[in-house]
């Protein structure tokens, strides 16, 4: 069982036991899967099972009639369930809650019914019934439940499925038969109702003598074995799904009654078949059950030729009552079988694979029964042959022709262009689906790998590119499962290798992943984002509405031509795209898809908050079909969280260089207030020291030593599966590892980039004021005039102007200092860097402690290298720990 099927159970099992609040299904489900067994119970342990929810139970008796009659219609994973009730009747605390959670339910079920209006009336529980009033609600209950069990006529049952066949085929409409066919009950080969053999006055037949008597009998059980009623013996009318009934004359010599008894189950078993046959002959029941009614019919014809020969004896006299029960015992086998086969697929409503793993199972259930065994192979090779047929152009060819929904494999109208635009596209998962009831149990095993087969080549087909499998060969049913595994494991490797030939080599999977996703996604081609951030620092600055989108196109293109990008044959995929929210808030959607926050997030409204271009800006990449399947529109958002988180620190790397920058210059002036701009070069060292430690950790430790892990799983990977699953594997490590997938680090991370940021633009204001580099620009006279070199004179003069400069600009600093407070700020901004930091190193201690993340401890060494923050961290754990531990008790 897949993950997303435990999801599911848990979910739906929750609503129906009306539990909400708590811990919600995800406690559930980590339990289960942490838990669940790799066997699959047996039949054996479903035997005890039955047995100990019989002795467990107040009424065995309805218990095992409802488990026969759910095995009849070949309910699936009944043993499993029955286990399962079985360990529950061990667990008295499930069991407590259970029958607590049945009451409520009752109750509210109740206060339902009284406030709903009714067609007949209930007495209150405060007055006692009468004996009249119990047997009137008794009949109407009666009459209810018979009402709502009643078999469907088959006319309606036809028309629901002609519609929904039609409706699946609308290009292809079903053919039916002509109405009268139904119209003429004489065509149908089963008793009428109402008719006898003659209109002659029938002798009663105790006023004969016995030869006579046994010579009418034998008679009429010549005509009811084929279905049309005698003078004595007649057919009674069917009540639902019910065997057909017959009146014998009460006439009758007691000798030849009990006789007649014993041969009247064929004619029931007849009628039985003969109505199956005459039923799902119909298209509208499917080719499988089509086919068998086929060899049914076939095994009819030669009942039919054996009545024909005892006919001919009752002819010529020599046809006694004795001599017809010794002829008709073969063949009462036959058709008892037949009729069980009939009766079940018809209370279970089967088609096409639920029809077959009946019959496999019928089958391999009369092992010890060689001539059961033979007839039941019979019927199942016959019925599989359309089902083969099916699965033989799917596994082969990737194509379905299914019009009558038999097959395993159900097919759904996707669009695949719908990739590259939906988050929550899941085209590879949904555009071919396996139908559970659908899986003949000797394909159980096989059920994925026959999807999946094809799935590939139907990738393939779809690329234009006409696929047959070199291996086909006909698929024949037999009880030996091992010779059509052998044919499907041997189409499963051909689809695997040509599907994930054509994507690695003629659609070039790897060079588009390895030459410009993570050139540009990873930020693994250094000169070109130089290039790229220095054409558009002043563009993105702006706000996001007031970017004009061509013109980043055209700096965009212009990078990528002066740098080593331009070798990348795939470069013209890359776009400009400009995300509606910030990183925080998409990851925060992102990670609430499937989850019930997620329509609350979804609709709340974007952040009030104008982005700029830095914070809005993202790359996009064109992937065309097929290689859209790996590089889907999900993929591609992982990629741009990374791209975006990285391309920030990035950001906040340059601002702080710049201010790096501008204080080279700052220091030739000689500051009174030496102290705080000492702080703030300290500071900005610190900031800096984080944000390239940060990259540095994120770009060599996670996700190059994960990229190579990728590069290798792909070379070494047997199918388009498991390329999916690594390429998906690599990303969720890298967003795990960079903090993404943890709104709490995110956040904090957040601040500091925040406090980074704000810091540098306090110091570049403080150095726009004093117009340091405008001055000397202005004063300089160093590479001369228009006139030639500077005389001595003129250096001198241009010395002393200096001098003069430099002693004003230092005046200016320090009492910019003095009025706006610079000193505050630095304090205040060194308080906050440092609270989020040892905030953030302290959360990452926790994680990689708890959930095992031991990749997280790199930050804290590079970041705490040389101890600085560790008698803190340590301090900050032990209060933690103190908080935790329970108080003990005064002795």
């Amino acid at each position: 069982m897949n993950e997303f099927r435990i999801h599911h159970d848990v979910n739906e099992l929750l609503s129906l036991l009306r539990v909400h609040g708590g811990e919600g299904a995800e406690v559930y489900i980590d339990l289960l899967q942490k838990n669940r067994t790799p066997y699959v119970t047996t039949t054996v342990s479903a035997h005890g099972a039955k047995v100990k929810i019989a002795e467990f139970t107040r009424t065995p008796e309805d218990f095992l009639k409802k488990y026969d009659e759910l095995k009849s219609k070949n309910t699936r994973h009944l043993d499993s369930l029955v286990y399962l009730l079985s360990k529950l009747t061990e667990d008295k605390e499930t069991l407590h809650y259970l029958q607590q959670n049945a009451k409520e339910r009752a109750e509210l079920a109740a206060n339902a019914a009284t406030n709903s209006t009714t067609n007949f009336s209930i007495p209150s529980s405060t007055s006692k019934i009468s004996m009249q009033e119990l047997e009137e609600l008794r009949k109407q209950l009666g009459s209810v439940t018979a009402n709502s069990s009643a078999q469907q006529p088959p006319e309606l049952t036809r028309k629901i499925l002609r519609e929904k066949q039609n409706k699946k085929n609308s290009g292809q409409p079903i053919p039916v038969f002509p109405s009268w066919v139904y119209e003429r009950p004489a065509l149908l080969g089963d008793f009428l109702i109402g008719t006898s053999l003659s209109t002659d006055t029938t002798v009663p037949i105790g006023t004969l003598p016995l030869a006579s008597q046994e010579s009418m009998i034998v008679e009429d059980l010549l005509y009811v074995l084929i279905g049309v009623d005698g003078r004595y013996i007649t057919a009674q009318p069917l009540v639902g799904r019910q065997n057909r009934a017959f009146s014998v004359d009460p006439n009758l010599d007691l000798s030849i009654k009990e006789l007649v008894t014993r041969i009247l189950p064929v004619a029931a078993s007849y009628s039985a078949v003969t109505r199956f046959i005459e039923e799902k002959s119909s298209f509208e029941y499917g080719q499988v059950n089509h086919a068998l009614a086929a060899a049914m019919r076939t095994l009819i014809k030669e009942y039919m030729i054996l009545i024909t020969q005892l006919e001919h004896l009752q002819r010529q006299g020599l046809l006694s009552l004795q001599k017809l029960w010794f002829y008709i015992q073969p063949t009462m086998r036959t058709l008892e079988i037949l009729a069980s086969l009939a009766t079940s697929v018809d209370k279970g409503e089967c088609m096409g694979g639920s029809t077959l793993s009946l019959l496999h199972d019928k089958t391999f259930n009369y092992t010890g029964d060689s001539q059961a065994q033979e007839l039941c192979l019979y019927l199942t090779k016959a019925a599989s042959v359309p089902y083969f047929e099916i699965l033989e152009k799917w596994i082969y060819r990737g194509i379905i022709n299914d019009p009558y929904s038999e097959f395993m494999v159900e097919e759904h109208e996707l669009q695949k262009e719908k990739i590259q635009e939906d988050y929550n596209d899941k085209y590879w998962d949904q555009r071919y689906t396996v139908v559970q009831q659908q899986i003949p149990s000797f394909l159980q095993k096989m059920a994925d790998k026959i999807l999946s087969t094809g799935k590939y080549l139907n990738v393939v087909r779809e690329c234009g590119r006409d696929v047959t499998c070199p291996v086909a060969k006909e698929v024949i049913y037999t009880l030996k499962e091992r010779a059509y595994v052998e044919q499907i494991e041997k189409a499963y490797n051909y689809a695997s290798k040509v599907l994930l030939d054509f994507l690695m080599e003629e659609k070039e999977l790897v060079a588009h992943l390895s030459r410009s996703i993570k050139h540009y996604f990873l930020m693994d081609q250094g000169d070109f984002f130089v290039h790229f951030m220095d054409l558009t620092e002043e563009e993105l600055k702006k706000p996001v509405d007031d970017i004009i989108i061509t013109r980043l196109e055209a700096l965009l293109e212009l990078a990528l031509r002066m740098s080593t990008a331009n070798t990348d044959p795939f470069k013209d995929d890359l776009k400009i795209d400009l995300m509606p929210h910030d990183l925080i808030t998409q990851l925060l959607r992102v990670l609430a898809i499937e989850t019930k926050q997620e329509k609350a997030i979804i609709s709340a409204d974007p952040t009030e908050l104008t982005l700029s271009g830095l914070e809005a800006f993202s790359f996009d990449y064109i992937v065309k079909w097929p290689l859209s399947l790996i590089i889907n529109r999900k993929a591609l958002t992982r990629y741009q969280m990374l791209f975006r988180h990285m391309f920030y620190c990035k950001h906040v790397e340059r601002q702080l260089c710049n201010v790096w920058i501008s204080n080279k210059t700052a220091k030739q002036f000689s500051l009174h207030s030496a102290k705080w701009f000492a702080g703030a070069f300290t500071l900005r060292q610190r900031m800096l020291n984080f944000v390239q430690n940060i990259q540095y950790y994120m770009m060599f430790e996670v996700m190059e030593p994960t990229w190579h892990i990728l590069e290798k799983n792909l070379k070494l990977a047997s199918n388009i599966d498991d390329v999916l699953s690594h390429h998906t594997s690599f990303l969720d490590n890298c967003l795990k590892d960079c903090m993404l997938t943890n709104p709490e680090l995110l956040k904090i991370f957040s601040k500091l980039m925040s406090v980074c940021v704000m810091f540098t633009n306090c110091m570049q204001r403080f150095t726009q004021s004093m117009k340091l580099d405008s001055e000397l620009e202005r004063l300089t006279l160093e590479h001369g005039t228009m006139l030639g070199p500077p005389t001595e004179e003129e250096r001198a003069e241009e010395a002393a102007k200096k001098k003069l400069t430099n002693k004003l600009l230092a005046e200016h600093a320090d009492n910019l200092h003095l009025t706006s407070g610079f000193e505050a700020t630095i304090n205040k901004f060194d308080s906050n860097f440092s609270t989020h930091l040892l905030d953030l190193l302290d959360k990452l201690s926790v994680y990689s402690t708890n959930d095992c993340e031991h990749s997280m401890l790199n930050i804290i060494y590079r970041l705490d290298f040389n101890g600085f923050y560790t008698e803190r961290l340590e301090h900050m754990s032990a209060e933690r720990s103190q908080k935790a531990a329970p108080l003990l008790p005064r002795l």
